[in-house]
């Protein structure tokens, strides 16, 4: 039952800040450290654009 103020929820964080945290993981699960340290490179010249 909703509640006269209650605000309909139209966007879940927590969902997708895991949705986030489970593709980085599996994108960089069988990464060598050279391979990390190049994506990690990648990722912050792309988020900088």
């Amino acid at each position: 039952m909703k509640m006269k103020n209650e605000k309909i929820k139209t966007f879940d964080t927590v969902k997708t800040f895991r949705d986030i945290k489970e593709k980085i993981a599996k994108e960089i699960s069988d990464m060598t450290f050279e391979e990390l340290k190049e994506y990690l490179k990648h990722q912050k010249l792309r988020s900088a654009k």
